[in-house]
């Protein structure tokens, strides 16, 4: 089987690769090279299709976007051409070559309002990086002859080349911060952090499995609810390490520049589960992945 992951540098990129390994796999990535990885401009669909057509995948992992959505704000004409005109790209290579399209979307496509959330419920984002990954779940499944599937996502953690890639890996940086600095920590959103090596294993998986109809929009999650602040008390706690310098937030974020971030955007997974894949969702429990991961480390 051949595969195309694009965004292969990132957390979730590279648990893929591994999954991926015993496949024949093109790696792509906009900005690192070396180590296997191939520097392509997404946006830029003469490029793109060359390579594609070069390859000719049997299935296409497309993990590129603007994912932060602070600097998604900032530079809203890249994010929407990154997270909406690329994938809309990339379906109609899907109808082209015949490929597999999966898309990584976001629980952020949903206004925390209402939890949990079906493939089916309405979505309602509420800032600019929601907006964009429900514009690019929109152009994608709108492509008539290709074969796409959705794949909504929550926030992720694992293995990281650096913890600045995920924004639950950060928060050790926040934990191991002894130097006196205060930091003011979310503790009014739930999060379901799901780990990119769970996801991974799954989608190989599903590409090896013969007998599953694959539906239009899939959800992989987690079901353990976090805020940002017990996560650090989590990760504090496996460390040893005080808490002190971090200071729970429980209100929502208000004032000049605040981010609108949803409460609850728990994803509903039965649909998921009851495709039958071998081995189910398999996945982590939060704590003791972290628990083993560092202490191999060594913290």
């Amino acid at each position: 089987m051949k595969v195309i992951i694009t965004g292969a540098s990132g957390v979730l990129g590279s648990a893929l690769r591994q999954a991926f390994s015993n496949h024949q796999v093109l790696s792509l990535a906009h900005s690192r090279s070396g180590d296997g990885l191939v520097k392509l401009d997404l946006t830029d669909p003469l490029g793109v299709q060359k390579i594609f057509n070069d390859f000719k995948p049997d299935w296409v992992i497309h993990c590129a976007a603007e994912r932060r959505p602070d600097v998604a704000e900032k530079d809203p004409d890249g994010t929407r051409k990154l997270n909406a005109t690329v994938p809309a790209h990339l379906a109609s290579l899907s109808k082209s070559l015949k490929f597999t399209l999966i898309y990584i979307s976001t629980d952020y496509v949903f206004d925390g309002t209402s939890p949990p959330y079906t493939p089916l419920s309405q979505t309602n984002p509420l800032q600019l990086y929601g907006q964009t990954k429900r514009d690019g779940e929109i152009a994608v499944l709108s492509v008539s002859g290709a074969t796409v599937v959705v794949l909504r996502v929550p926030v992720l953690y694992g293995p990281a080349p650096k913890n600045s890639d995920s924004a639950i890996n950060i928060l050790l940086d926040v934990v191991q911060d002894q130097s006196g600095k205060q930091y003011k920590m979310d503790h009014y959103a739930t999060r379901y952090p799901t780990n990119v090596v769970d996801i991974a294993s799954f989608l190989a998986r599903l590409a090896a499995a013969n007998n599953v109809t694959l539906p239009p929009i899939m959800h992989y999650s987690s079901s353990e609810p976090y805020t940002k602040y017990e996560i650090c008390l989590v990760l504090a706690r496996i460390l040893g390490l005080p808490h002190d310098h971090i200071i729970p937030e429980a209100d929502p974020p208000t004032g000049v520049g605040a981010m609108t971030r949803p409460r609850d955007c728990q994803l509903y997974t039965r649909e998921t589960e009851e495709l039958g894949v071998e081995g189910g969702l398999g996945l982590s429990l939060f704590e003791e992945w972290w628990t083993e991961y560092l202490s191999g480390k060594g913290k």
